[in-house]
């Protein structure tokens, strides 16, 4: 929680101690998108310590917010007691405010590739891809080295795996574009057929592949939230 309270028995109050300290809100937002081990929360949340990770989590375990038991590998895994999921809409409500009110020339301005590539993992829709293993290159040749390719790798009735190094299949669709224009995509401020346009996105490969990633690339939730007239 925040080191200094507020000092005032208003629940708005009380709550914002709980919620408002650094990095918790995305904490919570990761939970509700379904993350349940430190790992995956990690990656959702990768600019965010270990150290203040585990912190964070142990807080919300004390105020009753989360409860940690083992999964079905034994692995520790944390879920969401009524208590937090009655925070679902709370969170939701956030996104929609910031996605209509905040400008999205300040949105683009936080780039961060993993974060992208591990929402774009989980949204991913495969019902138009083909029915067999497909393989996407997705290559942002102006970052560094370490976030300049990722892949991914979709088999039919296994969860989408997100790869950081080279798999080592041949990738069937190449996905290559600046960070920038990929991420305005991913929030519906852009769209594939725009961005093929004007060059700034570039598909090789499977023909079915690439016609339909508007499609299968599934968009961020918030994506169709409607903005307000210029």
């Amino acid at each position: 929680m925040a080191q200094a309270g507020y000092a005032q028995f208003c629940p708005v109050a009380m709550a914002a101690e709980v919620l408002c300290s650094r990095w918790t809100l995305v904490l919570m937002r990761e939970l509700l998108f379904g993350s349940t081990r430190f790992n995956d929360l990690r990656r959702g949340l990768p600019r965010m310590s270990p150290a203040l990770l585990s912190q964070r989590l142990k807080d919300l375990e004390a105020l009753g917010v989360i409860r940690r038991a083992p999964g079905p590998s034994g692995v520790l895994e944390y879920h969401l007691t009524p208590a937090g999921e009655e925070l679902r809409p709370v969170v939701e409500a956030m996104g929609v405010w910031g996605q209509r009110w905040i400008d999205s020339d300040l949105s683009l301005q936080q780039l961060d590739a993993q974060l992208l590539m591990w929402d774009m993992r989980r949204r991913l829709n495969p019902e138009p891809m083909p029915k067999r293993r497909s393989v996407i290159q997705f290559q942002y040749p102006e970052r560094p080295a370490a976030e300049r390719c990722w892949w991914m790798v979709v088999t039919p009735g296994e969860p989408v795996d997100l790869c950081g190094v080279d798999p080592g299949f041949d990738a069937d669709l190449y996905v290559t574009s600046d960070l920038r224009t990929m991420t305005a995509i991913w929030m519906g401020y852009d769209t594939v057929r725009g961005a093929l346009a004007t060059e700034r996105l570039k598909l090789v490969g499977d023909r079915d592949l690439a016609a339909n990633m508007q499609t299968w690339l599934g968009l961020s939730t918030l994506a169709a939230v409607a903005r307000p007239a210029a």
